[in-house]
């Protein structure tokens, strides 16, 4: 169906929203998102199946942790919920919240970049590919990037700054626009997931509690954003604020919808990585704990020793003035 609302090379569906309309198998003209997520998980497998071959280890859990982030990439930007998206705002608030909340912590967890220096042969192009990485892994602007003085702000701009400010209804009318806040999204959690949950080289690694105050700073930005949603009784985006009669759904209503989902949708991600930032925390008190048990078995507790020592020479002391008076 043809729009007046969005230019571009789109397709909006004519049939009313539903179930079945949303998981259609249905691709853009132009799937470039469906295309990226493509390419990234045959990489990725490509260097898994290469460690394989050459009978290096490699978490196939891990594997299929990715794989399953790209698969999601596919099916929310590539099935008829895409359409849908053009044009609902509960629908585009769905698929912003699976690009940056959902579908980074699988990504992550499946460790791409010990994959990629892992995988990477040192010889022809694959020398090139490891010295970017590694130059990468050294830049200030690594650093920056990952910084959360930096990753707080660009949440901020993805909900408040995007919707409130104008951004949506300037960029949203135009595919190029609509795919570049796609893109700006899941590049956007990705950027915010990785100092948090990753445990691949990084130029500055975070300790368990900078971890869990990221994710505590975080957390109240969409759910907040979620009931300003729910309370407006105007369109807060003017651009979905008219949608085709043919799908029979109410702007307000589907506006109320999309703040809730941002409510409770975006809360579950950050609570499972609550969880696995704990879980971690714990492993790692208790293998530290059980090293310095095995180290003090094995070479005694110097520091005590030495406090022992002194005061039995404070006593010893005290014992030759008694005598001598």
């Amino acid at each position: 169906m043809n729009d007046q609302w969005v230019s571009g090379p789109v397709w909006i569906p004519e049939a009313p929203p539903s179930w079945a309309t949303y998981l259609a198998p249905t691709l853009q003209p132009i799937p470039l998102i469906p295309a990226i997520a493509v390419v990234l998980g045959a990489l990725y497998l490509a260097a898994a199946i290469r460690l394989w071959s050459m009978g290096r280890s490699w978490s196939v859990w891990r594997t299929a942790v990715f794989l399953l982030g790209c698969i999601i990439i596919m099916i929310t930007m590539g099935a008829g919920v895409e359409g849908y998206g053009l044009r609902m705002f509960s629908v585009f608030m769905f698929q912003q919240l699976t690009l940056m909340m959902a579908v980074p912590p699988l990504l992550v967890l499946g460790r791409p970049g010990t994959l990629l220096l892992r995988a990477t042969p040192h010889r022809g192009l694959g020398r090139l590919v490891l010295r970017l990485a590694h130059a990468g892994l050294r830049s200030r602007a690594a650093r920056i990037v990952l910084h959360p003085a930096f990753m707080i702000p660009v949440f901020l701009v993805s909900f408040y700054g995007v919707y409130l400010s104008g951004i949506a209804d300037a960029m949203l009318p135009s595919w190029y626009g609509h795919v570049t806040l796609e893109l700006l999204f899941l590049i956007s959690g990705v950027l915010f997931t990785v100092p948090v949950l990753s445990t691949d080289p990084l130029p500055v690694k975070q300790s368990h509690l900078g971890r869990l105050l990221d994710i505590f700073a975080e957390m109240p930005l969409h759910a907040f954003f979620g009931v300003v949603l729910m309370m407006a009784t105007t369109p807060v985006v003017d651009f979905f604020g008219t949608l085709p009669v043919a799908w029979d759904v109410d702007p307000i209503t589907d506006q109320g919808i999309a703040g809730g989902l941002a409510w409770s949708y975006g809360e579950l991600p950050s609570v499972l990585m609550l969880l696995i930032i704990m879980v971690r925390w714990q492993r790692d008190d208790t293998l530290t704990s059980r090293a310095a048990d095995r180290r003090h078995n094995r070479e005694g507790t110097p520091e005590l020793d030495a406090y022992n020592a002194y005061l039995e020479q404070l006593r010893q002391r005290s014992e030759r003035h008694d005598r001598q008076r």
